[in-house]
């Protein structure tokens, strides 16, 4: 590939991270055509609107749908590199990683490839996924060479470059944040740090081989999951000896090398809750931390369904004329983080979707990012805040969303899962 610019580029996969990425490409005046199977993602991109929620990212897809610079289409188009960013499921109960939709971005591209282009792996994907996409491109198109056979003098060129954004500041990290790239040879690496230093002002730092680089995400995300397995096995403990866990986590915060992450109702999302997977199943026998780390999340959200079934126990022996039909629940936030509408892998979500199942009186979910409940929440009604506050015999907090914490109001039966109401400005005296 020449050292010229790159002047048309295609995303494979327009969710939380293509549809992204592909607007911060555009913005640059590149053209960028975002292939996606979601006809309604397509159209609704190409009316200039956005189907997920991020701040900014409506504003610079409006921007750049009208000046021409990014369109949405179902079936991919020949350009000069190809960034895939499609999901990596589960498949089965050992948590072993699907390839499926990576290999079938692969196979939908493979027509559409020239001498010189390049092909970007974003997908977080399991050690080996890099080598199994460049395997299925060579397979699909035998007249083009790839650099796992002629290296570097390869036809096409092939990388891996995961993400590492935070889903609310997307539209910021897609640009600050420092970049790991992996390529198959050093001219793949170099031909996609100079794809990335199109909109990254971070560093792109050139690791020694895709494997690496999927490693080195897989390890970023494992970390923060085993110090979440900590804070989470510490609200256990501290709730058995009836201590307030926050206050104990900021104390103990407050040593130079102390950093403990904060509690929640388990682990969701996209990446945390998924990749430790990926590392325990290429080894399953050398990640014994990492396994029971993954296991402590999992298993949060039933400590959580105890804790709500005790509170409707004790109400009922409040109120002995009633019974479980009669009391409301109120679940606050489905999203798997604050203050966006993400409900991949949410603990959140699961821990209200089994609520539902067990108890057979009313539920009522808030969720201030969407407008639908999934149709996982069958029974379960939609409401505003100030509806719940007012309904509500059982409050429980899974999700800490700034409006919940602008407004909450605090019953006698509250689980508080996520530390609303603890007091984490406390005064401390300190003897001299």
């Amino acid at each position: 590939m020449s050292e010229k610019s790159f002047t048309r580029i295609s995303v494979i996969g327009l969710g939380y991270i293509g549809l992204p990425t592909a607007a911060m490409f555009a913005s640059r005046k590149i053209e960028v055509v975002g292939v996606d199977v979601n006809q309604h993602a397509v159209d609704t991109i190409n009316k200039g609107e956005v189907h997920i929620v991020e701040p900014d990212l409506d504003l610079v897809v409006r921007a750049v749908v009208k000046e021409g610079y990014l369109r949405a289409t179902m079936s991919p188009e020949p350009a000069e590199a190809f960034l895939i960013a499609v999901p990596t499921p589960f498949k089965g109960e050992n948590h072993d990683p699907d390839l499926g939709y990576i290999e079938a971005a692969a196979r939908a591209i493979a027509p559409v490839l020239k001498v010189g282009n390049l092909v970007i792996l974003e997908s977080t994907s399991p050690v080996g996924a890099t080598e199994a996409m460049a395997a299925w491109l060579a397979d699909a198109r035998p007249d083009l060479s790839f650099p796992q056979t002629a290296g570097e003098a390869a036809d096409i060129r092939v990388a891996h470059c995961p993400e590492r954004v935070l889903p609310g500041k997307v539209m910021q990290e897609l640009i600050t944040n420092d970049r790991v790239i992996g390529g198959m040879t050093r001219a793949c690496s170099e031909a996609a740090a100079r794809l990335y230093h199109t909109f990254v002002s971070g560093e792109c730092v050139l690791a020694s081989s895709p494997r690496v680089a999927e490693m080195t995400k897989l390890t970023e995300n494992t970390f923060r999951d085993v110090n979440i397995a900590f804070a989470n096995e510490l609200s256990l403990i501290c709730d058995r000896l009836e201590m307030d866990v926050w206050e104990l986590i900021q104390l103990a915060n407050r040593h130079p090398r102390v950093n403990i992450l904060q509690p929640g109702p388990g682990v969701g999302g996209h990446c945390i809750a998924v990749d430790p997977w990926f590392i325990v199943s290429s080894s399953p026998e050398e990640a014994q931390l990492i396994r029971t780390a993954r296991n402590v999340n999992v298993g949060k959200p039933d400590w959580v369904i105890a804790k709500v079934h005790a509170a409707v126990e004790l109400h009922l022996s409040r109120n002995p004329k009633l019974s479980t039909k009669d009391v409301t629940i109120a679940c606050f936030g489905l999203a798997f983080k604050p203050d966006i509408d993400d409900l991949r892998e949410s603990p959140a979500l699961r821990i209200v979707q089994r609520l539902r199942q067990q108890h057979d009186g009313p539920m009522l979910a808030v969720e201030p990012n969407i407008s639908v409940l999934p149709t996982s929440l069958v029974g379960v009604e939609l409401v505003t805040d100030k509806t719940a506050y007012h309904r509500a015999d059982i409050q429980l907090y899974l999700v800490g969303h700034r409006q919940f914490r602008d407004v909450a109001q605090r019953n006698e039966n509250c689980i508080d899962t996520v530390g609303m109401f603890s007091n984490r400005e406390r005064q401390y005296t300190h003897s001299r």
